[in-house]
């Protein structure tokens, strides 16, 4: 079995959420999500974000849609670290 173990994105967002409730926000989504949120870039209407996921098995489909549900976009994954598992019996 092959689990995302870290995740870096690049997102765009609103200005609400803020920061703190996206960040929280994302971490619900998985049982064990740590989340680090960089606040890379603010204009008028939108700030840009490096969000940086570590957890045991990221669900990226899940996390892709809970950045939507805010009024997020995901521009880029810049960064993935995942590791192959023997299933041992």
């Amino acid at each position: 079995m092959v689990s995302v173990k870290r995740l870096v994105l690049d997102v765009l967002k609103p200005h609400q959420p803020n920061a703190l409730e996206f960040s929280q926000a994302i971490a619900g989504v998985g049982d064990d999500y740590r989340v680090c949120l960089t606040v890379l870039e603010i204009d008028e209407n939108t700030e840009t974000l490096q969000l940086e996921i570590e957890g045991n098995s990221i669900n990226f489909e899940a996390i892709q849609s809970a950045i939507g549900n805010m009024g997020g976009s995901l521009h880029s994954i810049d960064e993935v670290e995942v590791l192959s598992e023997t299933d041992v019996d």
